[in-house]
C-alpha cells in the first residue's frame, strides 16, 4: 500500500472513533411518553442535583391528602425500580456508541539478526471487515436502542397503572377499616344494651347472644380490615418509593364517585395495537432481530478480514514497503450453524411479535367488558338497591316509633342496610379498578381485571345516606 492510500484511510478511523454518547441518554423519548400518555413528568437522577431537585418536586405533593394523579407523580419521581431501569438506558446507548467504533489497530514489530545482517520487520494492521459492517451494525444497535426506549417507556406506563390501583386499594381499604370501627361501636352498643334487658327479663337469652355474636363477627372484620388497610397502604407506599416522615403521608377518605358516563371506545383493538408500547418494542425487536439475519448471512463466509500495511528493512538492501491482507478461510465452518441459528431466533421473535399482538387484543377486549360492567354494577347498588334499603329502613323506623317492631328488629334491618352500602361500595372499589386496568389495557399489558366481589369489609358509614 503507497502511503497517499494510506493517507486516505487514516479519516475513515478517525471517523469510526468518533461516536458519541448523546446529550440526554436517549430519555427524550422516554419523557415525550410521559407527557404524552400519562401527562406527567419523569426524570432520571444521575447525580445529587436531580435527587434534590426530585425531593423539592414531591414536597408540594405530599402536603395535601393524596389524590391519585399526585400518586402517580410522585411514583413516576421517586421509584427506585424505574431509576434502575433508566440505566437499561446507558447500557444500550453504550452498546450504540460502541458500534460506531472500529477495533484498535495492531501493531506488529520484528527483528531478525543472521550474521552480520539485521532483518527488522513492521506492520500495522486494522480491521477491514468492521469498518465494512459497521454501518450495518450501528443501524442493527441503534433499533435494539430504540427497543429499550420502548421498553424503558412500557416500564413507567406499568408503575403508573400499578400506583393508581394500589391508590384505590389503600383508599377503600382505608375507608373500610374506619366504618367497621363505628360498625363495632354500634354493635358493642346494641350488645349491651341486649344484656340489660336480658337481666331485666325483657328479651330472651337467644335474642341476647344474637346481638353478643354479632358484636364479637364486627371486632373480628374490625382486625381484618385494620390489617388489610396497613397491606394495602404499605404498597403504595413501595410504589411511591417513600420511607421515613415521608411515609405519613394522608390519603382522601372516600373514593371518587361514579362518573356520569363511561367511555365508548368503539374501535378499541386498533386503538391499542397503536398506542400499546409492549407492541411497539415487539415490532422493534422483530426488525432487529431481521436485521442481525442480514448480517449474519453477508458475513458467513468471512471470520477475520484485515489489512495491514508492511514496512521491511535489511541490512545492506533497500528498504521493502507493501500491505498484506489477513483472510481467514471457513474450510471447517462455512457459517451454516450461525445462519441456522439467526433464522431460529428470527422465526422465534415472529410468533412472539403474533403473541403479543393477540394479547394485546383480547386483553384490551377484556379490560373494557369489565369496564362498562363494573360500572353498570356500581351504577346499579347506587341507584336501586341502596336506595330502597334506605326507604325500607325508613319505613321500620316509623315502625318503631308506633311501637309495631321492637328495637332489635330495627336494628337488624340496619346490619341489612349495611350489607347493601357494602356492596355499592365494593361495587365502587371494582369500578375504579377496573378503568385504571383498561387504561393500562391502551398503553401496555394490563393487569389483574378487578373482581365484582372484591371487597369484603364494611363500608363507610357516610354511604348510609346515599
Amino acid at each position: 500500500m503507497r502511503l497517499q492510500e494510506f493517507a486516505l484511510a487514516v479519516p475513515l478511523l478517525l471517523l469510526a472513533g468518533c461516536a458519541t454518547f448523546s446529550e440526554d441518554g436517549g430519555f427524550g423519548a422516554v419523557q415525550q411518553v410521559a407527557r404524552e400518555r400519562l401527562d406527567k413528568e419523569v426524570r432520571w437522577v444521575r447525580g445529587e442535583a436531580d435527587a434534590q431537585s426530585v425531593r423539592a418536586s414531591l414536597a408540594p405533593l405530599l402536603a395535601s391528602p393524596l389524590t391519585i394523579d399526585a400518586a402517580v407523580q410522585i411514583a413516576l419521581l421517586n421509584n427506585p425500580g424505574l431509576q434502575a431501569a433508566y440505566a437499561e438506558l446507558g447500557i444500550a446507548e453504550a452498546d450504540l456508541v460502541q458500534a460506531g467504533r472500529l477495533r484498535g489497530p495492531g501493531i506488529s514489530f520484528a527483528r531478525l539478526r543472521r550474521g552480520g545482517e539485521i532483518e527488522v520487520e513492521r506492520t500495522f494492521i486494522f480491521d477491514l471487515l468492521g469498518l465494512i459492517t459497521m454501518p450495518m451494525v450501528t443501524r442493527l444497535e441503534g433499533r435494539r436502542f430504540e427497543q429499550a426506549q420502548l421498553l424503558v417507556s412500557a416500564n413507567v406506563v406499568r408503575v403508573a397503572a400499578e400506583t393508581r390501583r394500589a391508590w384505590v386499594r389503600a383508599v377503600a381499604a382505608q375507608e373500610a377499616a374506619k366504618y367497621g370501627e363505628q360498625v363495632m361501636a354500634a354493635a358493642e352498643t346494641s350488645a349491651e344494651l341486649a344484656r340489660r334487658m336480658t337481666a331485666a327479663g325483657n328479651i330472651s337469652r337467644l335474642t341476647q347472644m344474637r346481638e353478643q355474636v354479632f358484636y364479637a363477627e364486627a371486632t373480628a372484620q374490625v382486625a381484618r380490615a385494620r390489617q388489610a388497610a396497613v397491606a394495602e397502604r404499605e404498597g403504595l407506599t413501595r410504589l411511591l418509593g417513600l420511607w421515613g416522615p415521608d411515609s405519613a403521608f394522608r390519603l382522601p377518605e372516600r373514593l371518587p364517585e361514579l362518573p356520569g358516563e363511561t367511555k365508548e371506545l368503539p374501535d378499541i383493538e386498533a386503538l391499542a395495537l397503536k398506542q400499546r408500547l409492549d407492541v411497539q418494542a415487539a415490532r422493534r425487536e422483530t426488525e432487529s432481530v431481521a436485521q442481525s439475519l442480514g448480517l449474519t448471512r453477508a458475513t458467513r463466509f468471512i471470520n477475520v478480514l484485515e489489512l495491514g500495511y508492511a514496512h521491511n528493512t535489511e541490512t545492506g538492501k533497500p528498504r521493502q514497503t507493501g500491505y498484506e491482507i489477513e483472510l481467514r478461510l471457513p474450510l471447517f465452518d462455512w457459517g451454516s450453524a450461525r445462519v441456522a441459528k439467526a433464522q431460529a431466533i428470527y422465526m422465534q421473535s415472529l410468533q412472539r411479535a403474533a403473541e403479543v399482538a393477540v394479547n394485546a387484543r383480547s386483553e384490551v377486549r377484556e379490560a373494557y367488558l369489565a369496564y362498562r360492567t363494573a360500572f353498570d354494577v356500581a351504577r346499579h347498588y347506587r341507584d336501586e338497591i341502596v336506595p330502597l334499603r334506605k326507604k325500607i329502613s325508613e319505613e321500620n323506623t316509623l315502625r318503631y316509633s308506633g311501637m309495631l317492631i321492637s328495637v332489635f328488629e330495627l336494628l337488624a334491618d340496619a346490619r341489612e342496610q349495611v350489607a347493601s352500602v357494602t356492596g355499592y361500595l365494593d361495587a365502587l372499589r371494582a369500578f375504579w379498578l377496573a378503568e385504571s386496568a383498561l387504561q393500562a389495557s391502551l398503553t401496555g399489558r394490563a393487569g389483574p381485571t378487578a373482581s365484582l366481589s372484591a371487597g369484603s369489609a364494611p363500608a363507610p358509614a357516610a354511604a348510609l345516606g346515599h
